[in-house]
């Protein structure tokens, strides 16, 4: 089995430190992807270097775009 890219452990100190994203009640559009989902997403990007388009869907994290925005400052 391939090591993960974000443990139990890891996500336990990390969780408390993300803000909360909070839908839309008028448009609340797609159901947006969780943090620890995105987190694995950047993570994976970070370790192999790819472009965010070439993100690969299997991971869970959603699009490469999608993660994008989400490590946007805003």
């Amino acid at each position: 089995m391939a090591k993960s890219l974000l443990d139990d452990e890891l996500w336990a100190l990390l969780e408390p430190l993300l803000p909360n994203r909070n839908r839309a009640a008028k448009h609340p559009g797609r159901k947006p992807i969780s943090n620890r989902q995105a987190l694995r997403s950047f993570l994976f990007v970070l370790r192999t270097g790819i472009p965010w388009e070439y993100l690969p869907l299997e991971l869970g994290g959603g699009s490469g775009m999608t993660c994008w925005r989400r490590l946007r400052i805003r």
